[in-house]
Formats: C-alpha cells, structure tokens, sequence
C-alpha cells in the first residue's frame, strides 16, 4: 500500500544569507571590437550590450557590415593557405591544447563574464559552461594528428579540411557553443569566421583575447559582431565552404533556403520540445530531480530542454506535489549569487515571449504552478513555472519558449507516451525514467530524437555527438561525429 506523500516545510528555512562573486577583477572596454586577421579591429554602428539582470549597460559592441564580413573571410582563407592548412595535425593540436588550458587558467574571469552578460547563475557558468569550453578544445586536440584513424581507406593524404566555415552561434550558452564550432573546425584543418550572438558577445571577445594571447596564427579564428544583416553576409559570402548555425528554425530555414545550389556544407542545431518520460517504476524523487534540472537549467534558455513532461497517470499527482515542493526552493535572483538556482531571462523580447506563451496555456485551459518566489525590482526575471492538465495540442506543448516553464501531460502506455513524445515538429531530446533497463532502450529505439538521456538529464560531455532530426536541425557536433562536417572525405 503506496504512503501519501508527507508535505514538506519550506519558506524561510530554506533562506540562505548572499553569497555574491565580486565582479571586480573583471576588466573589458567601453566599446569592443571585431577580431580579424589576429588583431582587434575597431568598427562602426554600435549597439548597447544589457546586463539583463540589472538592466545596465555594460558595454557597446559593433555591428559588421559586409565589407567588414568580407576582410574576416579573406584573412580566414590567407590564413588556411599560409598556415593553417599546410600545418601538421599535431602542430595544430598545440595550439588547441594551450587554448584549453587558457580558458582553465582564466576560467573565474570567464565565468564571470557570461553570468552578467547572459544572465545563468555563476555556479552553471562556473561548473558547466567553462569546464565544458576547455574540455572540447582538449577533446579536439586529440584528434587533430589522428584524422587517417578516424576515417580510414581514403588513401595517403586522408581526409582533407573544406576551408573557410562560417560559424553563427546563439545567445545562451556563448562560450560554450564558440567552443562547439570552434574546436572542431580548427582540428581538421579550416579556418573559421565566428559571429557571436548580439546580446551576449563579452566571452567571444575574452576568448578572442585568449586565441591572440595564445599566438594563433593570424587570421586562423575571426570573431566578429553583429544582427542578423552580420549572419547573412557571412552564409552568403562566395568564399565560405562551410556553415554551422544554432539559433532558431526560422533562421535554419532561411538559411538553408539561401544556401540550396551552392556547394557550401551546413550543419543547423535549431529548436526543441523534449520529452521527458516518467514511468511509475522510475525512482520518483531522482526523476523530480532531472525534471528541475531538465527545464530550469539556465533558466529554460536550452534548446534540448525537457520542456514537456509525461508522465504515466498511476504517479502524476505524485509526481506534481513534488515538483511543486522542490519548485519552491529554488532561489531566483541574482545571477552572481553562488545560492542563486535560476537568474535573468536574457533579454526583454524574450521575457516578452514567455509570458505571450504563458498567458496562451492560461487561456487553453492549462493549470499554472508557479514558486512563489519574490522577483528582482530591476531586471528581466520570470518565476519557474509548471502547466498541468496540458493537451497535445496546446501551443504551450507545442511551440519552443525558452524559458523556465514547463507543460505536464500524461499517459497510460508506453506506446501511448512514444505517440505523444513524437507529436512535435521537433526532434532533438527526449528522456526516459524507469528503473528497468530493457524499457530505456525500447523506448529509445522508438523515440524521434537526437539526444536521448537514461534517468537522466542534460548531461554532455565532448566526446558524445549531439544534434537532431525534423526541424531541429541536421549534422552533429561533439565526438568523432563532430569532425565529419568539417571534412572532405570524398578528395
């Protein structure tokens, strides 16, 4: 006989004294530059760059035109022919190793820099982002003298690099997904050209600090800044071989669109609206875990994120109450606080489209959940929140927020749940909890997504390939897979 869950006390025994990450030691300048041909190049059209948690400026950052667009590529392409190319795989592995342990040694710095500037919380700067941006340009280091082992019988000269990439990166996890692009490209031989996203470009240009500190060849990586005019003079330049976009479907169309007839190689890591699977066989409070870590993970701000939850209907009310316990002491605030478990939303027109989408569950019939929690006075704050009683239709289950809100539905079957996992335009997460390993991987099987996790969630490590099918995207990044769109394996 099952034992109803006791309800536990929360409110102010869960209230912890601040514990703030002084920003002191941090220096950038009042206006940043592009980064072309290993030098900080000054430039134009400027734009303000917001601390989203406070709302103030921290600094104004250029937008590229075309011409400037153009100088990037052309140092990219001098810089593939002069050094880049021509380099043995174990010198280029070098100069990734040294950028690894750079980023190591400037890490707090680094940290520090994304938690004001994108607005996690320090800790998932510190413990996540940063590590993970060392260890893939470790990662990819190993590989770069190894590619004939890697793709073998392609005769003497092995695998060869396409050349210039173009890579367009998003807003919320910057350092992170520079590392994704960069890392790779840099291992098989090609030069890139980076654009950074605009509300969040602080940790490109530390990192392009860290690359000129490191003496990469000039014009090896080019980092420049800007809107969408930047992206698409970059996609279209007739002398890149190759793109690699993150960001949304709508852009990955557009992109793919603009490209169609050309020889350029893409890769488009574009939305989602995982699933995340809990059987009544699953440890419930190990679940409840990966559900908060599934979905307010940086705020929600996660393409893969567990942004709808399914669970079978003998333990939903179980499950509910205690995701509504644990809601409530989570701890919104301020980024910088080492307490803090969900910070700023990143930006105004995002916080925006949060709460267009929350009021679309309310007005479909949905049950909101919502902590409790007191909001920041300054700042774009959204308190974690959970639908209930959420049908497959609802736009809240169906459409991307990128925020930390969450749509609950249930299910009787496992058949049942894979039909409703799948019903989404989507297709790059999805999570499975259960505590019988066969179900795992027949679901799995099943399951329309890129990246499946086994009880548990959001885990990544370089070594594991990661990207999607249907409308979010095509191509992966990270493993040995990761190499594979920067490569020519044809000659």
């Amino acid at each position: 006989m099952s034992q109803k869950p006791v309800d536990l006390l929360f409110g102010d025994l869960w209230s912890y004294a601040p514990a703030p990450e002084s920003p002191s030691h941090v220096k950038y300048p009042k206006q940043l530059s592009h980064f072309i041909g290993g030098q900080f190049e000054p430039g134009d059209n400027f734009f303000p760059v917001i601390n989203p948690a406070t709302e103030e400026v921290l600094t104004e950052c250029p937008a590229a035109d075309a011409a400037t667009v153009d100088r990037a590529v052309k140092a990219a392409r001098t810089a593939y022919e002069k050094y880049w190319r021509p380099m043995p795989g174990r010198e280029r592995a070098k100069y990734l190793h040294r950028i690894a342990r750079m980023i190591q040694e400037k890490a707090r710095e680094l940290a520090i820099l994304e938690s004001m500037n994108g607005g996690k919380p320090i800790r998932e700067a510190r413990d996540v982002d940063v590590p993970l941006a060392a260890a893939h340009f470790s990662y990819y280091a190993g590989w770069a003298d190894k590619l004939k082992y890697a793709f073998p019988g392609l005769g003497l000269d092995g695998p060869q690099p396409l050349g210039v990439a173009g890579q367009i990166i998003p807003w919320n996890f910057p350092l992170l997904m520079a590392a994704w692009k960069i890392a790779p490209a840099l291992a098989t031989g090609n030069t890139v050209v980076l654009k950074a996203a605009e509300t969040t470009p602080l940790t490109c240009w530390k990192l392009a600090e860290i690359i000129q500190e490191a003496d990469l060849p000039p014009g090896v990586v080019n980092i420049i800044h800007g809107f969408g005019a930047t992206g698409a003079a970059l996609v279209n330049h007739p002398d890149v071989n190759k793109i690699a976009f993150t960001g949304s479907t709508e852009v990955g169309k557009i992109i793919q669109r603009s490209i169609a007839g050309t020889k350029k190689k893409l890769t488009l890591e574009l939305g989602g609206k995982g699933a995340n699977i809990i059987f009544e066989d699953a440890a419930i409070d190990q679940a409840v875990e990966g559900i908060v870590n599934g979905i307010w993970f940086n705020q929600g701000h996660v393409c893969c994120a567990g942004s709808r939850l399914l669970v079978e209907e003998s333990v939903v009310d179980q499950v509910i109450l205690k995701l509504q316990q644990r809601m409530e002491t989570l701890v919104v605030g301020d980024p910088l606080d080492k307490n803090t478990d969900i910070g700023a939303i990143n930006s105004r027109a995002q916080l925006d489209t949060i709460n267009e989408l929350v009021q679309a569950g309310l007005d479909e019939g949905g049950i909101m959940h919502q902590s409790p929690c007191k909001l920041p006075e300054k700042g774009f704050f959204f308190r974690p929140t959970f639908f209930s009683g959420v049908t497959p239709s609802s736009r809240i289950a169906q459409e991307e927020i990128f925020g930390p809100v969450l749509a609950i539905l249930t299910f009787r079957t496992p058949a049942e749940a894979i039909e409703k996992a799948n019903n989404t335009p989507y297709g790059l997460s999805a999570g499975i909890w259960t505590d019988k390993g066969a179900k795992i991987f027949a679901m799995a099987s099943a399951l329309k997504a890129g990246v499946i996790w086994g009880n548990t969630f959001n885990k990544f490590d370089p070594t594991s390939p990661f990207g999607g099918y249907k409308e979010s995207g095509f191509g992966r990044e990270g493993g040995r897979h990761g190499l594979l769109p920067y490569l020519d394996l044809q000659g």
